[in-house]
């Protein structure tokens, strides 16, 4: 059985895309619907839409505070080349790095085992390196990765 957070995550996902990839949610009316915490609604946005997950959020508190969630669509595969050497830059945390796995991989860019082995490549348990240097070599192996996948779709 899923939990009430995979739950509230769908719902979200499915009226984001029925509107054209931007909403405004009211907390409390969320919480409502899925009989659970206001805090429960603050714990998925801010686990499951992040920004290095395609998503930016603000919210505004208070009497008539909402949230606003909106998808950041990835660029198309000629834009990609470039997005890659901006996004990563010299150095990349492993939570940068798995969520533009996790988009490259919902944007249907990647397939979900090229993505099951990037991710097993720019773990920090396999990069044992102290930092800076692990992120360093994280963001050249994801570099690296993501050339040679753009190379196999052209």
């Amino acid at each position: 059985m899923r939990n009430i957070s995979d739950v509230i995550e769908q719902y979200l996902k499915a009226v984001l895309q029925e509107s054209q990839g931007r909403i405004e949610i009211q907390r409390n009316d969320l919480a409502d619907r899925f009989s659970c915490v206001p805090s429960q609604i603050n714990y998925v946005i801010s686990t499951r839409f992040t920004l290095e997950k395609g998503y930016l959020v603000e919210s505004k508190r208070g009497g008539g505070g909402y949230i606003r969630i909106q998808r950041i669509e990835m660029p198309t595969h000629s834009e990609l080349h470039a997005h890659v050497h901006e996004t990563i830059g010299t150095q990349m945390s492993q939570a940068a790095a798995e969520g533009l796995i996790y988009r490259l991989e919902e944007a249907d860019l990647i397939t979900s085992r090229e993505a099951a082995l990037m991710r097993s490549a720019i773990a920090r348990d396999v990069l044992l390196l102290k930092l800076p240097y692990r992120d360093e070599m994280r963001a050249r192996i994801m570099k690296a990765m993501l050339i040679a996948l753009m190379g196999r779709q052209s």
